[in-house]
């Protein structure tokens, strides 16, 4: 028995939550944490699923073949280690939310997700889009972060400074109270 990753991407349409969840309730596998999020017209999900089978991944593989076919979706799983699912949150810091603004150019995610990464700030989400007109692109960036205890907000503050200046974007950061579910 064991827990397994689902992996689902494809073009967008009404019923692929619906499909690949009748599937894993079919098989008798319980859904323990998902996400799914549409980018520029594809579906991305990723389901973390427990299931009473010794090698859960080989026995229900098969099960997707139809929802690969009919919808056709690139569904891959993959078996996890007991040590690699956690249910606690595995970093202690203080949650916060960026946001950067700015024209539309390479570089920004990784500009600002490596200075983050120095100072060890954890990324929990990322969102990324190109908003506005053809003529006029907007690049919108918005992160969830912990930020570790005793990390030097001024420090964090004078790099995105520096970073403000060489892309010509805005960087908000701004504290959030957490929610325990």
């Amino acid at each position: 028995m064991g827990h397994f990753s689902v992996s689902v991407v494809g073009k967008d349409r009404p019923g692929i939550v619906a499909e690949v969840s009748r599937i894993l309730f079919e098989q008798g596998c319980n859904i323990e944490d998902s996400t799914c999020t549409i980018l520029s017209g594809q579906f991305a999900m990723i389901l973390v699923v427990f299931h009473q089978a010794a090698d859960p991944v080989a026995a229900l593989n098969p099960a997707f073949e139809e929802v690969r076919t009919k919808m056709g979706l690139m569904v891959t799983l993959h078996a996890l280690k007991d040590e690699e699912v956690v249910h606690e949150k595995s970093f202690k810091g203080a949650p916060h939310i960026i946001s950067v603004y700015g024209a539309d150019r390479p570089g920004i995610v990784y500009t600002v997700s490596r200075e983050l990464a120095r100072r060890k700030v954890n990324i929990t989400d990322l969102n990324t889009q190109v908003v506005g007109t053809k003529e006029r692109p907007v690049y919108v960036m918005v992160l969830e972060v912990d930020i570790p205890e005793g990390a030097d907000m001024k420090e964090l503050e004078r790099e995105f400074e520096r970073i403000r200046k060489d892309l010509s974007v805005s960087i908000t950061v701004r504290p959030i109270e957490s929610v325990e579910l």
